[in-house]
């Protein structure tokens, strides 16, 4: 068996999510598809974050295990070849057998993407928000999520989930033009946290339907959404904070 180490950029639109499943068009299974295409016999294939549906991805890492070995350049060319145009490889290497894309992560950083303004060209790519928002008051939500906390609340499926304890490592918040965006840096854990939609300290105790309806009311849509990144030993810390996509929006 041979392993690899996929990176991977995605635009999360149209698919039910990262994961395979029957019956649903997901990325995984789409890269399966495209594997099997290109006469790669698969024995595994294993994604470092599962993103919920309409979430996209700037490098998800895979790792995908093979029956028998293909040079990696090939393996990426013929892949891609045979991917849709909302999908492409980035980097194809040769990894160590043992190599989990999930499990060997320590950290992984998500940005949400907010306009301030109407858009004509990023509506797949941000949340507008048409009231006007205060930054200050926002920088001060976000240092509350820096640690440990229970975020159930922000589950659809709370009681479905291994644990719905998430350990913030790092938010922070950045302002370009007509957009604010939010890093989240999450560290190793045995939990999922795809359909994390929001930063707020929602440790409320036993009364918490109040909250609960107003966090139903108010999930932010997964348009705005990627994944940003996904850090192994050795791996550089992330970059500045910047738009994602589109690069530039100008406030009017």
């Amino acid at each position: 068996m041979h392993t690899y180490k996929f990176v991977i950029e995605y635009a999360g639109t149209r698919y039910s999510g990262w994961q395979e499943q029957k019956n649903a068009l997901t990325v995984a299974g789409e890269l399966r598809r495209a594997l099997q295409n290109a006469e790669a016999r698969v024995v595994e294939i294993g994604g470092a974050g599962r993103t919920d549906a309409g979430v996209h991805a700037v490098a998800q890492v895979a790792h995908v295990r093979l029956e028998t070995a293909i040079d990696p350049s090939r393996l990426m060319r013929d892949v891609n070849a045979n991917l849709p145009a909302d999908v492409n490889v980035l980097s194809v290497d040769v990894a160590d057998a043992r190599f989990h894309a999930r499990h060997h992560a320590i950290s992984r950083s998500y940005v949400y993407q907010i306009a301030e303004r109407r858009t004509a060209f990023a509506k797949r790519h941000v949340w507008w928000i048409e009231d006007a928002l205060d930054t200050d008051l926002m920088r001060a939500a976000c240092a509350m999520c820096v640690g440990e906390h229970d975020f159930a609340l922000f589950c659809d499926r709370a009681k479905d989930q291994t644990s719905t304890s998430v350990r913030m490592d790092q938010v922070e918040l950045a302002k370009s033009d007509s957009m604010i965006l939010l890093r989240f840096e999450v560290g190793r854990h045995e939990l999922d946290v795809s359909q994390f939609r929001a930063t707020i300290d929602a440790e409320l105790g036993a009364d918490h339907t109040a909250f609960e309806k107003i966090v139903r009311e108010s999930t932010a849509p997964a348009s705005g959404l990627f994944l940003e990144s996904v850090r192994y030993p050795r791996d550089r810390a992330v970059g500045a904070l910047v738009p994602l996509f589109p690069i530039e929006m100008r406030a009017q």
